[in-house]
């Protein structure tokens, strides 16, 4: 368990540096292209990762460091988008339309409700 924890860390390190990195990079002149982007990479990349853990091409340690930690860290959609993909896979459409639906409403809404809970307590 703690050397899960430790590979996960590990990989989150350096996910969250390469994240800011590709933020940096891209900008942000009203549009997040930085956030689009890592997310779309993400997705992609552990669509292919998801694939090779379930083939056993990629070690369990490997996994926890480049699934959990690096691309947990690196996007905010790419374990969304594989869970979504898994469910629809295993004919749980129902399950993943609402799913989808939830996540799309719920989180901005929760965004929001954060937001003016920060605004009475800093502002």
């Amino acid at each position: 368990m703690l050397q899960h924890i430790c590979l996960v860390a590990a990989g989150g390190a350096i996910g969250a540096a390469m994240r800011y990195l590709v933020g940096e990079w891209l900008g942000n002149d009203g549009f997040p292209y930085g956030t689009m982007t890592v997310n779309l990479l993400g997705s992609l990349v552990l669509g292919v990762v998801t694939v090779g853990i379930a083939q056993h091409v990629i070690s369990e340690n490997l996994a926890f460091v480049f699934a959990t930690g690096f691309l947990g860290a690196f996007t905010t959609m790419s374990a969304y988008s594989v869970e979504t993909i898994a469910m629809f896979d295993r004919g749980d459409s129902t399950l993943a339309f609402s799913y989808i639906g939830l996540t799309m409403m719920l989180c901005p809404i929760l965004a929001f409700i954060g937001w003016k809970v920060g605004e009475s307590i800093w502002l």
